[in-house]
């Protein structure tokens, strides 16, 4: 039996979607390839002191972020900040199924590289469900919309990890100022932060009255 006018709509609007978001990846990749190392490291210092003041996160007992690698902002100096002040950091561990369980990270010396070209460490694992109980999310994204959708790079692992995160824990997604953008294509799955971190711009909450922002 062929597909209803419904489906090849749905299948239509999907295909499209991934052919913008194609798009969008390429450019933004691209725009990454040119920045200047420090470009990258005044980003991530500027990521860190800004972050490091938010009282939601200086009240965090445990935290997920991620390593960065390549092209990104800087989160090293984040990662090491958090640490030294005594946070519970945990970092992602790739999975061979495409999802993401986390680990403790701490220090420098216990992440180990991986074929991926990642550096995870290889401390204490918490399982995938661990954004179910941490008190913050850190997240690499490529871009941001001002909904608060993002654009990662076509794997999904985030989406389905911010999809564990308890009702009380904030996401907040890590970018250029330039790559928090009017509006991206989305899809159905596509999971949405709760706010925007960029060096410039400081943090953009998406809905300051969520519960996911304690009452200060």
């Amino acid at each position: 039996m062929g597909a209803g006018a419904g489906e090849t709509g749905n299948w239509s609007d999907h295909s499209e979607n991934s052919s913008r978001k194609q798009q969008w990846r390429a450019k933004l990749l691209a725009a990454r390839r040119g920045r200047e190392q420090r470009e990258r490291d005044e980003a991530g210092s500027a990521l860190r002191d800004l972050l490091l003041e938010m009282p939601w996160l200086a009240m965090a007992g445990t935290v997920a972020c991620y390593y960065s690698v390549g092209n990104e902002p800087d989160t090293h100096k984040l990662v090491a900040a958090l640490w030294k002040r005594g946070t519970y950091v945990l970092l992602p561990v790739f999975l061979p199924d495409g999802n993401l369980e986390w680990a403790a990270f701490d220090g420098p010396d216990s992440l180990v590289p991986t074929d991926r070209g990642l550096l995870e460490p290889v401390g204490h694992r918490h399982g995938q469900d661990a954004p179910a109980r941490v008190d913050a999310l850190l997240c690499p994204a490529l871009a941001v919309d001002r909904q608060g959708m993002r654009l990662g790079r076509g794997a999904g692992c985030y989406d389905r990890a911010l999809a564990h995160k308890g009702p009380h824990t904030p996401a907040i997604a890590l970018v250029y100022d330039d790559e928090f953008v009017d509006e991206l294509p989305r899809d159905p799955h596509d999971v949405p932060v709760d706010a925007v971190a960029t060096p410039g711009d400081g943090v953009h909450a998406f809905l300051p009255s969520s519960p996911v922002w304690p009452a200060w």
